[in-house]
């Protein structure tokens, strides 16, 4: 027991120092490459914080456990948006860049829904696995190719966003060992972090959809966490934006898709998570339109609604593993009640904004 709590400190360093470093070389390199912060967030920073999530993903599916490999995936998307951003505009109010509210938002909702569809009739086969796995490699390319068409104005808008490059972290160089020690240290990290926690968790019985939807969701979510905190916290906020959506969306495509094709028989998918966490993931993917379309940020009040929520959904996991009577009226409060009437008063939030700056 105390070896594994030393990894969980070990875990806690390990993340602190990557995420640092990987903030700091994906800011640099963004000014040197005349790409904008925001594309380096949705795929550079995005698809290396998701690497936790693709190695715990495949690894379960190899080993014949898809309520953990669906379940962590599901529990990251949550944990992203709800704790990730719920904390960091709670350190800083996030500024929401056009193309995350006008793209990147729609398209997450789209695939968010395309999962819950797929999902639909028990599972999802290798053939739909293959699918998300090809419309991976097709936005990574789409955003290089809009990346690359609008280079000039990115280089101007980093100008004036990130400082001029000097001393050492100014070389090409450098910044790539940034990026990558940066990851390095995220994925060993978080390696520690799940280790660990799995193991306290399954000492006391804990259920492997549960695990999978709250301490291995939170720990390979780890790595988007520091990044996000760190990059709110250094003032890089299109990174800290852009890493928890392109994560997400990296999460349903790359991670489910690498792992249903890697099982010879794709992923079942347990009728409590089609039932309830799908959903969740669902509104959760929606509420945000509104929340960044307001005022394009994440104010703090909107912040700490996303992290209230967070602890309701942890809360309802917590009955439900241990089958408390209140669990089914706080999830039916959660679904019929809560989230939409919170999606309701940002709409009217959203409105009032228009309507006073007409």
């Amino acid at each position: 027991m105390l070896t594994q709590l030393g990894f969980f400190v070990l875990g806690l360093v390990a993340l602190i120092a990557g995420a640092e470093a990987l903030v700091r070389g994906a800011a640099r390199m963004a000014l040197s490459w005349g790409i904008s912060p925001l594309v380096i967030g949705l795929t550079v920073v995005a698809f290396g914080t998701s690497a936790p999530e693709v190695a715990v993903s495949v690894g379960a599916a190899l080993d014949g456990n898809p309520d953990l490999a669906i379940g962590n995936v599901l529990g990251s998307n949550i944990a992203n948006v709800l704790l990730i951003l719920g904390i960091s505009a709670l350190i800083v109010p996030l500024a929401v860049s056009e193309q995350i509210i006008r793209q990147e938002v729609p398209i997450l909702i789209g695939v968010s829904a395309l999962l819950v569809g797929l999902s639909a009739d028990g599972g999802l086969s290798r053939l739909e696995a293959g699918l998300l796995l090809s419309l991976a490699v097709i936005y990574t390319v789409f955003l290089i190719v809009q990346a690359r068409r609008g280079s000039a104005k990115a280089q101007e808008e980093a100008m004036h966003e990130l400082p001029e490059p000097a001393g050492w972290d100014a070389s090409p160089v450098a910044q790539v060992l940034l990026v990558l020690g940066g990851l390095g240290l995220l994925v060993l990290g978080a390696d520690w972090l799940v280790g660990a926690a799995t193991h306290f968790a399954r000492a006391f019985g804990v259920s492997d959809l549960v695990i999978g939807l709250t301490i291995v969701a939170i720990g390979t979510s780890m790595p988007e966490i520091a990044t996000s905190i760190m990059a709110a916290v250094r003032g890089e906020r299109d990174i800290a934006v852009g890493n928890v959506v392109g994560s997400n969306l990296f999460n349903i495509l790359g991670c489910l898709g690498a792992a249903g094709l890697v099982s010879s028989t794709g992923l079942p998918v347990s009728e409590a998570a089609r039932d309830f966490d799908m959903w969740v993931m669902l509104a959760v993917a929606f509420a945000c339109l509104p929340v960044f379309i307001t005022g394009r940020e994440i104010a703090r009040w909107e912040g700490a609604v996303f992290l209230g929520y967070y602890v309701a959904y942890t809360a309802f996991l917590v009955l439900s593993a241990q089958h408390h009577a209140a669990a089914p009226m706080l999830s039916s409060a959660m679904l019929s009640f809560v989230i939409p009437l919170t999606v309701l008063t940002l709409a009217v939030s959203l409105w009032r904004h228009r309507r006073a700056g007409a």
